[in-house]
């Protein structure tokens, strides 16, 4: 009878780390998603903001779309800060969240910019924003190496 309870207690500990195991793969892997969603959001703004920037200089409708472009993607910024990150992806994750806030300052900046009718594309093209983007997308090389 021992015997079979110890047996018992062995096979449902091989188990519950099986489950465990699992659910980190599965987390590393919904992350990784996530990150790569992210991350299109920011090449998608990366390839539309120089045309809205240069557009933006002659036309009020131009610098409003612009400006919501910038809101939109403080908004993505904050829904990713707000993501939790499994230990596997802990490295990779606090390196786009300090990428993040950079992004996310340079934003303001951009911000401040257009509502002092001050924004070229010149501007947007030298910022610490595409430079950010860039790194950000070889990080998600990373992640995604994590999920496969």
């Amino acid at each position: 009878m021992k015997w079979i309870l110890k047996l018992t207690a062995l096979l449902t500990v091989v188990l519950l780390s099986g489950c465990s195991f699992l659910q980190e793969v599965n987390s590393t892997l919904e992350y990784a998603n996530e990150a790569k969603d992210y991350m299109n959001e920011a090449a998608a703004f990366a390839e539309e903001a120089p045309a809205l920037a240069e557009k933006a200089a002659g036309s009020v409708q131009a610098r409003e779309d612009l400006k919501q472009s910038l809101l939109d993607m403080k908004e993505e910024i904050q829904t990713f800060k707000e993501i939790e990150a499994p230990g596997a992806a802990q490295d990779a994750h606090s390196q786009l969240i300090k990428y993040s806030e950079s992004l996310e300052s340079g934003i303001d900046s951009a911000l401040q910019q257009v509502e002092n009718g001050e924004y070229t594309l010149q501007m947007l093209e030298d910022s610490e924003m595409m430079r950010n983007i860039n790194e950000m997308k070889q990080i998600l090389d990373q992640i995604e190496q994590l999920g496969s």
